[in-house]
């Protein structure tokens, strides 16, 4: 999901607007390039995963038939391809790579959404969805919630990351380009100076993340290594940066045990276009070779590390504008105060939106009115599902079953991945299969639905719906980006929910395939390799 570093984009070209481009020299974190590389040297394989925003299986496998992605290609022809993971909820990168990172849903890691409402500050919180929402919230609070709160704040600090944990085991680790890189390691992110400009933030912010911490220009340990010019390229939040960096760590030995790559071009790509492009997809396949040849050849790639592939969410085909894709949630709720981004919440506020693209949280401050909302939006037929917590009790209604669906945690009927459910009437409303001579539930059109919707419910204090689209539409407020004609995500549905997952260089096989389990899954390959690995594979 580009759209969280859009918003230094963004930045970026108000920053150009008032001053000239001038060239400034970082000092290179020469620290990090000394603690980074893993104590076990050349014995054990190291572990590589290389997240793909809006990577899908769909494309890779279309790609494949044409005889146009052989990089794609060799790694499944060697390895494990799975083409239904399922992500996190909401289908937005920072609530994804939260979970990936923590192994734990919204519930536990505390990270909602791309935008969200915070009851305890009053504030709305928003990452970098877009230009106009960062003009109407200001450059000051979005920066400060993106590049301080979200790992500093939000993050749950009772949750350990990958990186915590592959610490306290004396493990190595880097992140290149992560959105959420919170660990045990003190760094320091450096704020450009042509973007002095536009924000106050101060020119040095302290975080803490894993032995190797690159962020763009935030945080570049290679500032040695000559980068093309250009604002997006300056900015170093893009595929070329993130593969130069970790290119330049394997072919100078030092590669941590566990290391993270962002590529996110991809999305921006398949948000304009529409799922169905394939330049993106080409353009990864030949960076991804480029990254592999690093080794000296794909098949020393695999002989030295093992290469996990993932991608963080899919994407769902949004209609072109003359079949009206767009929900405007204000319009819908024209009878209610809704908070104006470009205010704070008075006395006399009753709603607050936060859209994230195919899905929405709507908070009542008035809490008796949660279920009168409901009902207003429930009258345009391009909702698909809205749904809210009573006590313990979970609601879901729909457009096409007049009953509510109400389940909790716990209870004799259990899923696939083992968890247990109480289930009250219409589960139709979630295309819910329930079994009641062996008391199962399977899963339909919406993967795992039951935990990934009580996560989201349970991420964050306060009274809200969560609210999701169908297929071909998308929610909106009045600044919110929208995708006509093109790609969007953030709803629960197969299309954005299920991603591809190719491991290499392993037989280990993951438990279960959902997002939220790879943590453990990597903490595996990284802890169980053993000296004097076998060569060859």
């Amino acid at each position: 999901m580009l759209k969280y570093f859009g918003v230094l984009l963004v930045i970026g070209v108000l920053v150009v607007a008032i001053i000239s481009f001038q060239k400034t020299k970082a000092v290179p974190n020469e620290k990090d390039l000394l603690q980074v590389k893993s104590t076990s040297g050349d014995k054990t394989k190291k572990v590589i995963l290389i997240v793909v925003d809006s990577l899908m299986a769909t494309a890779i496998d279309k790609g494949i038939m044409q005889k146009e992605l052989p990089t794609f290609q060799y790694l499944i022809k060697h390895g494990q391809y799975y083409k239904d993971l399922v992500s996190s909820f909401p289908t937005m990168s920072v609530t994804i790579d939260s979970s990936l990172l923590t192994g734990t849903y919204p519930d536990g890691h505390h990270i909602p959404g791309l935008t969200w409402y915070s009851a305890k500050d009053t504030k709305l919180i928003n990452y970098g969805t877009g230009p106009m929402e960062v003009i109407k919230l200001g450059v000051n609070p979005v920066l400060e919630d993106a590049l301080i709160h979200l790992n500093g704040k939000h993050l749950n600090p009772e949750q350990t990351t990958i990186y915590d944990d592959l610490a306290k085991e004396g493990k190595k680790s880097g992140s290149i380009n992560g959105l959420i890189y919170r660990g045990p390691v003190k760094h320091t992110l450096s704020v450009p100076l042509w973007m002095d400009a536009s924000t106050s933030l101060p020119q040095s912010l302290e975080v803490k993340g894993p032995d190797l911490l690159a962020l763009g220009s935030f945080s570049d340990p290679l500032t040695e290594i000559e980068k093309p010019d250009g604002l997006t390229h300056r900015m170093g939040i893009n595929n070329q940066y993130s593969l130069l960096t970790a290119e330049y760590l394997i072919k100078n030995n030092k590669l941590p045990d566990f290391l993270y790559i962002y590529l996110p071009d991809l999305d921006k790509k398949l948000h304009k276009h529409g799922p169905n492009e394939q330049n993106g997809i080409k353009a990864t396949d030949q960076q991804l070779q480029s990254l592999l040849q690093s080794f000296g050849s794909l098949e020393e790639a695999l002989n030295q590390a093992i290469i996990v592939i993932v991608g963080d969410s899919g994407m769902s085909k949004v209609l072109p504008a003359d079949d009206n894709p767009v929900i405007e949630l204000s319009s819908l709720l024209k009878d209610y105060q809704i908070l104006r981004q470009e205010e704070g919440v008075a006395g006399d506020t009753e709603i607050v939106l936060a859209v994230n693209e195919t899905m929405a949280y709507i908070y009542s401050l008035k809490s008796d009115k949660l279920k009168d909302i409901a009902s207003n939006i429930r009258t345009d037929q391009r909702i698909d599902i809205i749904s809210w917590k009573e006590g313990e009790w979970i609601n879901v209604i729909g457009d096409e079953i007049a009953e509510v669906l109400r389940y909790k945690m716990n209870g004799n009927l259990t899923d696939p991945y083992g968890q247990k459910w109480t289930v009250e009437q219409a589960p139709d409303v979630l295309d819910l299969s329930i079994n009641s001579e062996d008391q199962t539930i399977r899963y339909g059109k919406y993967p795992d639905v039951l935990r990934r919707l009580y996560g989201a419910l349970h991420s964050h204090s306060g009274e809200f719906l969560v609210v999701t689209a169908k297929p071909g539409y998308e929610l909106a407020d009045k600044n919110s980006p929208s995708h006509k004609g093109g790609g969007s995500h953030g709803a629960f549905g197969h299309a954005e929910s299920l991603v591809p997952l190719i491991i290499s260089g392993t037989d280990a096989k993951p438990e279960h395939l959902r997002m939220v389990d790879l943590k453990a899954y990597l903490m595996k390959l990284v802890t169980k390799q053993q000296p004097n690995i076998e060569k060859g594979r």
